[in-house]
C-alpha cells in the first residue's frame, strides 16, 4: 500500500484497518487463552512414576510460551501495560513459530 498511496492516504487506510483489529483481537485473544488452558488441562494426563513423557514436556513448554504470550497480550490490550522487555513484534513472532514446531513434533511423536 505504501508504494501505491500517498503518505496521508496510507495513514488513513492503516487507521481504518486498525479500528477493526482493535475490536476483534481482544476477544480472540481471550478465547485463545481460555481454550488453551482448557486443552492443557484435558490433554496433559497423569505423571507416571518414570516422570514426564516427551509429549508432556513439549506440551508444558508450549503452554508456558502460550500463556506468556497471552498474558503479555491481555496486559497490553486491556490494561495498556507495555512490555518492559521484548518490546518488538519479533520475539512474539519467533515464539509463535517455536509453538508451531513444537506442535509438529508432538504430532509426529519425536523430540
Amino acid at each position: 500500500m505504501k508504494n501505491d498511496l500517498s503518505d496521508d492516504e496510507h495513514s488513513k487506510v492503516r487507521e481504518y484497518f486498525m479500528q477493526y483489529v482493535r475490536k476483534v483481537v481482544p476477544k480472540a485473544l481471550v478465547v485463545a487463552v481460555i481454550s488453551g488452558i482448557y486443552l492443557l488441562h484435558e490433554n496433559f494426563g497423569t505423571i507416571s512414576a518414570d516422570g514426564l513423557s516427551s509429549f508432556q514436556i513439549m506440551l508444558g513448554l508450549k503452554a508456558f510460551l502460550g500463556l506468556w504470550l497471552g498474558a503479555r497480550g491481555i496486559l497490553q490490550v486491556f490494561f495498556g501495560i507495555q512490555p518492559f522487555i521484548f518490546k518488538s513484534h519479533l520475539v512474539p513472532f519467533i515464539l509463535v513459530i517455536i509453538i508451531i514446531f513444537l506442535s509438529q513434533a508432538m504430532h509426529y511423536g519425536s523430540f
